[in-house]
């Protein structure tokens, strides 16, 4: 068979079955892993597909949403300087709310230990990340938690939200572009998101370049709502250039 074929053969499996892994692929057409991700990475550019961690899903399922664990080893360098570019903005013995997502837990995971700080979250993970560092006061946003993040959301999150004033907002997107402005698959996370950031005086957006261009189905603020998108190099000079032109200054670490 060759590359083409096998290709359009990859991209009927992702639309029928709404995901594909290297691994499954790779044995049914008897070829190698890296033939596979060669594939994957054509299909990706020809827009027909998004690659995800071990595999991609079809173009279109603006509802898809990788679970905790998927999430917490995808593009892992590039999040890991993200967060250590993130410490920059701590205000000095305020108050920050850290936003659910993989990236801004690993921004919890960095906090010195002699930091003196106020943190409020909605994210399960990151609170348990937190509770224990000596220079801390935690508060923990409660509401129905949702098992794929592990987050609180609905009336109960939005009321404690709508209660506070924050200094600077660490915020998760699943996507981000000047077009569409930041997504994410669900509508009640997204709710949570958008009270956040009214909650904040400096909303700090965290967000590794795989995310730029994306969409999905929830969007709860436009980019011109960020102060600040902290991203890694993977974003073209460009790209970050239009998104500075729209107001929001852009760190790629």
């Amino acid at each position: 068979m060759y590359a083409p074929e096998r290709q359009q053969e990859i991209l009927r499996l992702a639309r029928d079955g709404g995901r594909v892994d290297v691994v499954s692929l790779a044995e049914e057409f008897q070829v190698t892993a890296e033939t596979i991700r060669r594939d994957l990475k054509a299909l990706d550019r020809a827009g027909l597909v998004r690659r995800v961690h071990g595999g991609a899903i079809p173009v279109g399922r603006l509802d898809f949403e990788p679970d905790l664990a998927e999430r917490e080893t995808t593009a892992a360098d590039e999040k890991d300087r993200i967060a250590r570019a993130a410490l920059a903005e701590l205000p000095a013995d305020g108050t920050v709310i850290v936003d659910a997502g993989s990236t801004a837990a690993r921004l919890a995971g960095v906090l010195p230990v002699g930091l003196s700080l106020t943190v409020v979250t909605h994210s399960l993970p990151i609170a348990a990340r937190l509770a224990d560092h000596p220079g801390i006061q935690l508060h923990l946003v409660g509401g129905r938690v949702r098992h794929r993040t592990r987050a609180a959301v609905d009336a109960w999150a939005l009321r404690a939200y709508a209660e506070i004033r924050a200094d600077v907002l660490f915020v998760a997107a699943n996507g981000f572009s000047v077009e569409h402005g930041l997504t994410t698959p669900d509508l009640a996370e997204a709710a949570v998101k958008r009270a956040a950031m009214a909650a904040a005086r400096r909303v700090v957006l965290l967000a590794d370049s795989s995310k730029h261009g994306q969409e999905h189905f929830a969007r709860f603020g436009g980019l011109g709502d960020v102060d600040l998108l902290i991203t890694d190099t993977g974003l073209s000079p460009q790209d970050a250039a239009a998104i500075e032109h729209g107001g929001t200054e852009v760190v790629r670490a």
